[in-house]
């Protein structure tokens, strides 16, 4: 039997939301019956508010949402030791837009329209049916072609013009620990929800993973879409956000696709983040860096999802394994600041992970 002590959250969580679900089965049912039709908000959260019972996919047979590691990670403590200095410790995995579909394999799996217009990147293959055997070893637009992740988030909208980051994002894998040496890759099918579309402008804001908000021009930490943007080639709106990076080392995914991971905590009487016991293993922390090819006026734009601070976004990890140890353990390990390929401009006696081609050699 499994151990779930540790998910009550979850439990609670998806109870909150499949009550919340009533409220959009009685928009729907209030339209159909040619009463008022439901607000733009309400049809933008629909697909997140849906209350639907699970279904068996190949990484989760018995459809409970437990997708449990195998095998498990235990015994490990959360380091505590102050590591030799060293101002970085990442890497950045550059990936481009693949297409955009009404799908959420980690949210909705098997359910193909389920939820609302998702922007994906990274691996191409990526739809409501994907699953750690399917991406493993598939196409990608990332830079290294050993990362066949899926990475996605909302669409952007201008009006019912759909905008589309252009070229490659940044997507930085950091130490989310002050004892960076602490960090390990990311087991293969590890998958979660950063962020909530059902939050509150609040709630965005003292999220965890908030990094200066929304942002163009010289307008920072906006809660939601500034209304104006300066109209020049050069401003584009960005976003950044950062995702927990501790671990339980029990589940590769839970039912509310958060609560197997956790953000990192103060260590008592300093300043140093360490892993809570709980969640005691240390993983790269994904940080988007978003940018849309969108200025001036900006009083149409929206998320597939609603207001600016309903911004989140699913990772579903699918790197090939000895690639992404070589990137943790020479760059965040390492404490380097390394591009795509693995290499510090400022170290170059460090030499590079990867070679032009961005393969491991």
């Amino acid at each position: 039997m499994r151990t779930r002590s540790r998910s009550l959250s979850a439990v609670l969580l998806t109870v909150a939301l499949a009550a919340t679900a009533l409220g959009a089965g009685t928009f729907a049912a209030a339209s159909d019956n040619g009463g008022p039709a439901p607000s733009a908000a309400a049809r933008a959260h629909a697909g997140h508010m849906k209350a639907q019972a699970a279904l068996p996919t190949a990484d989760d047979p018995d459809g409970d949402g437990y997708i449990p590691a195998v095998p498990p990670v235990t015994g490990v403590t959360p380091s505590t030791a102050t590591p030799p200095q060293a101002y970085f410790h990442e890497f950045q995995a550059n990936c481009s837009v693949t297409h955009t579909a009404p799908d959420d394999p980690i949210v909705y799996p098997g359910r193909p329209g389920a939820s609302h217009d998702h922007t994906f990147m990274g691996n191409t293959s990526t739809d409501a049916s994907s699953t750690t055997g399917s991406l493993n070893g598939g196409t990608t637009t990332c830079k290294a072609p050993a990362d066949a992740s899926a990475y996605w988030m909302p669409s952007l909208y201008n009006g019912e013009q759909k905008i589309l980051p252009v070229g490659p994002q940044v997507i930085y894998y950091k130490a989310g620990v002050t004892d960076y040496r602490s960090v390990r890759p990311f087991p293969k099918g590890l998958r979660f929800v950063v962020g909530n579309p059902l939050q509150s402008a609040q709630e965005f804001l003292g999220h965890k993973g908030f990094v200066e908000g929304w942002e163009c021009g010289d307008s920072f930490f906006n809660t939601d879409i500034p209304a104006s943007c300066p109209s020049r080639p050069d401003v584009q709106l960005n976003l950044r956000m950062q995702a927990p990076s501790c671990w339980n080392g029990l589940y590769l995914d839970t039912p509310d696709h958060q609560s197997h991971m956790a953000y990192p905590v103060v260590k008592p009487g300093t300043n140093d983040d360490m892993c809570p016991d709980s969640h005691p293993v240390a993983l790269p922390m994904v940080e988007f860096k978003m940018a849309w090819p969108v200025n001036g006026d900006m009083s149409q734009v929206r998320l597939a999802s609603g207001r600016g601070y309903s911004f989140h976004y699913d990772f579903f990890n699918a790197w090939e394994e000895r690639t992404l140890k070589a990137m943790v353990d020479h760059c965040i390990v390492g404490g380097l600041q390394c591009d795509p390929r693995g290499y510090d401009q400022n170290n170059p006696g460090r030499g590079a992970v990867l070679n032009a081609d961005y393969r491991l050699p």
